[in-house]
């Protein structure tokens, strides 16, 4: 996939009592905004366990020029002043917000022109690389994973490396998977992890390697989500 645009994987944490208010200010106002400065929203979600009151979501923009211009006029317009104001006059509705840009992998598949007619279970992964290993990682994934992946039912939707100013460049690799709901999530994990096929490209893998291709503490996270209900991506 020759897909050039860039991607924005930015996380709010909600002040307390304030997710649903956060959400509203979504739904109601900030997608049509971020349409009409020529951002475009791929996807909104909760985390399926989410006490730290997050939302995750992904936008894309033509480049990274494009994306701080559109920003600056977003957060200039008369209309987003005024929604922000009216919406945070008891208090801040977002209390922190954490941002990463990103660009897709060539092994990444073309994004879906229209969302999936039932609500699926996502699930956002990031990998990191044990020192030196994350081209390896990566060709592991080229080679293999994504098309056991797809032998198990699972569908990928997208796999990002971090642009190279991100703190994290050299060793990270995320990506956004698909499953009809949570239970068959697990279940594709668990036949995925005992396929023959899956147990040899790893154990050769990891042998070219001299060890694990990720590193062994804390080298993958798993983050289950569940798309909001104005999400275009469900």
């Amino acid at each position: 996939m020759n897909d050039k645009r860039c991607y924005e994987l930015r996380i709010y944490t909600a002040g307390e009592g304030k997710l649903d208010a956060l959400n509203a200010r979504f739904r109601n106002h900030t997608l049509k905004l971020f349409e009409k400065h020529g951002m475009t929203s791929m996807g909104y979600w909760l985390p399926a366990n989410n006490p730290e009151r997050k939302l995750y979501y992904v936008l894309s923009y033509p480049n990274r020029e494009f994306r701080n211009a559109a920003f600056k006029a977003f957060g200039a317009d008369p209309e987003w002043q005024t929604v922000f104001k009216e919406s945070e006059k008891d208090g801040r509705l977002a209390i922190k917000v954490e941002s990463q840009f990103l660009h897709t992998l060539d092994f990444s598949p073309k994004l879906p022109a229209k969302s999936a007619r039932q609500p699926r279970a996502f699930e956002l992964r990031t990998y990191y690389a044990s020192p030196g290993n994350l081209a390896r990682l990566q060709n592991r994934f080229r080679q293999h994973t994504v098309k056991l992946f797809e032998k198990h039912k699972m569908t990928n939707i997208a796999y990002w490396e971090l642009d190279p100013d991100q703190k994290g460049a050299d060793n990270t690799l995320i990506y956004l998977m698909a499953y009809p709901n949570e239970m068959a999530r697990k279940a594709s994990w668990d036949s995925f992890r005992t396929d023959p096929a899956w147990q040899a490209a790893r154990e050769a893998s990891e042998k070219e390697a001299g060890g694990a291709l990720t590193l062994k503490e804390k080298g993958v996270i798993s983050v289950p989500l569940v798309p909001t209900d104005y999400s275009p991506l469900v």
